[in-house]
């Protein structure tokens, strides 16, 4: 009998890692919460659409979705659910001014595109309404109905190897496995490390000047929280180089390779870490912005807009097409594009999967940013619905939920070196000469919060102020600031995002330090916990990081 024949279906499992810092409050245009609305109406609505469409059509989609506590505490707070109307409001007032400037002018052929936006707007309108103006609660009922799987992650997405104290590790990750058992109702088994990035036990000596001392791997953490499974990038169990948003880079010849489609364990015992490793062969269709699907010819193109009212009326065109030569948009061309893009990737999933075995379980993994689908490439979500519509005819290939790769008895343990799914794969675009005066503080305020916390958890009317401190280091700890401050997109806005949260851990701890009446103290807890309101259960995640105590499998 051929081998294909007697051949287990591959396993696959497709991972949208959703995630915005905390935004709200924080300004709006051009840099602050309009980026979580526009992420929010143009990827997960469109996404959540899709879903709706597949399961109204009885088509399994059991993707994963990884949603970071800091996200998920913007998107269920009211604040978010007025923004989100007012958002979409001025979207649509944006339409009819920009049919009105249009009429009878050189750009009125531009005016049926504008009108397709308006219908969309609109759409996104009443579906946030049907929705109880609630897209955790939808999110919710989805994985209730087992049409998905819900991940958390660190609090707010703070870069873990480089945090200076174990307790600050554990915060993160008990401060974000209570708030997405809040918002969601249940603890998630998978955590999606921020950045991808992971560092083994051993000397921990970040940069010139720190002083060297032995760290346990941040696995130790995972297990405490009680995780059970994470994404790793390929390069990290050399299975090859890292891959970025423009190219895939293979791994050099005379270098180990182990096959990115088994499960790993990091570690050893029944209650070592899973690690699920990212496809770098499949993934590259969707991440290259130049080889991959987002370059296509009828796509929106991102990058012009129409002012006033930010439209976006034109197409890619070609990839080496000016902005000037940009041709207008047509959405029956883009959509149809998507769909045949979706069909590709599916046969390309089951070609893979003819001529992939895994001897230790595992399957596909295949980890995006949710974003991508809808915000940065506007037919992202059309794209998905048609590949998992694909799959029911793709032989030897079944879609599966993350935890599913990462539950198989057979795994192999495996050592992994530090490393992230930045450029270059390791810890560089988060610290560099640029952003060590960051890390530099965040360093000395984990030391002085950590030094006061045990004594002001002792002290209930110490609670209010050692709360919002920890709200406010945890928000420091974000790995977003570094990560614009490097990009180089929005440096000023991360810069003063961080001095803001970091002044106020600074004001409070030195409150606590200080001793003595508190209700000065308080009344600015009070204050900033109005702006930063996230995290009602932090204080329980401090106690647990003080003690250090291990959670029940």
């Amino acid at each position: 009998m051929p081998l294909a024949a007697s051949r287990s279906p591959l396993n696959f499992a497709l991972i949208l890692h959703t995630h915005l810092p905390f935004v709200l409050g924080h300004g709006r245009w051009p840099h602050g919460s309009d980026w979580l609305m526009e992420a929010a109406a143009d990827s997960y609505l469109p996404i959540l659409e899709s879903l709706e469409a597949l399961r109204r059509d009885h088509v399994a989609a059991p993707m994963t979705i990884g949603v970071t506590p800091i996200l998920a505490a913007q998107l269920a707070s009211s604040a978010f659910a007025d923004e989100l109307d007012r958002f979409l409001a001025q979207r649509l007032a944006a339409c009819d001014d920009a049919e009105g400037d249009m009429a009878d002018t050189a750009d009125a052929y531009l005016i049926p595109i504008v009108r397709y936006w308006r219908r969309w707007y609109a759409a996104r309108a009443t579906q946030f309404a049907e929705l109880d103006r609630d897209i955790a609660g939808a999110l919710r009922r989805l994985e209730s109905d087992g049409r998905i799987e819900l991940m958390s992650s660190a609090a707010t997405h703070g870069f873990l190897p480089l945090l200076a104290r174990d307790e600050s590790i554990r915060l993160q990750l008990l401060a974000g496995r209570d708030e997405h058992r809040r918002v969601f109702g249940h603890d998630a088994t998978g955590c999606w490390l921020p950045e991808c990035a992971y560092r083994p036990q051993g000397e921990w000596a970040p940069w010139p000047g720190v002083q060297s001392r032995w760290r346990p791997g941040i696995e130790v953490e995972l297990e405490r929280a009680g995780y059970r499974f994470v994404v790793v990038d390929a390069h990290l169990v050399k299975a090859g180089e890292p891959l970025n948003a423009y190219s895939a880079r293979v791994a050099p010849r005379g270098i180990a390779r182990r096959s990115p489609y088994e499960a790993y364990a990091i570690g050893y015992g029944s209650g070592a870490i899973r690690a699920l490793v990212r496809d770098p062969a499949s993934t590259e269709h969707v991440w290259s912005r130049h080889a991959g699907y987002p370059g296509g010819a009828h796509y929106l193109e991102f990058h012009k807009l129409r002012f006033p009212g930010g439209l976006q009326l034109w197409e890619v065109t070609a990839s080496d097409a000016s902005l000037g030569d940009k041709r207008p948009y047509s959405p029956d061309h883009a959509r149809a594009l998507a769909r045949e893009h979706g069909a590709h990737f599916a046969a390309t999933l089951g070609a893979l999967s003819a001529r992939t075995t895994t001897g230790h379980g595992g399957g596909i993994t295949a980890p995006f940013d949710a974003e991508l689908f809808g915000h940065w490439w506007f037919e992202g979500p059309v794209f998905l619905e048609s590949m998992y519509r694909a799959l029911q005819a793709t032989p030897g290939l079944r879609p599966v939920p993350a935890s599913t790769l990462a539950s198989a008895a057979d795994v192999t343990p495996i050592d992994l070196p530090a490393g992230s799914w930045g450029r270059d794969g390791d810890f560089s675009v988060w610290l560099h000469e640029g952003t060590a005066w960051t890390w530099q503080r965040l360093w000395s305020l984990e030391e002085r919060f950590w030094d006061a916390a045990p004594a002001a958890l002792s002290q209930e009317s110490a609670h209010t102020v050692l709360a919002q401190a920890a709200r406010e280091l945890l928000l420091a700890q974000a790995s977003d600031w570094q990560f614009m401050m490097t990009a180089g997109a929005v440096p000023d806005y991360a810069e003063r995002r961080f001095c803001f949260h970091a002044d106020a851990v600074d004001e409070l701890v030195g409150a606590l330090e200080r001793g003595g009446d508190l209700t000065t103290a308080t009344a600015r807890a009070v204050e900033l916990g109005e702006q930063d309101f996230v995290f009602p259960l932090v204080l329980a995640a401090v106690a647990g990081a003080v003690t250090g105590a291990v959670v029940a499998a």
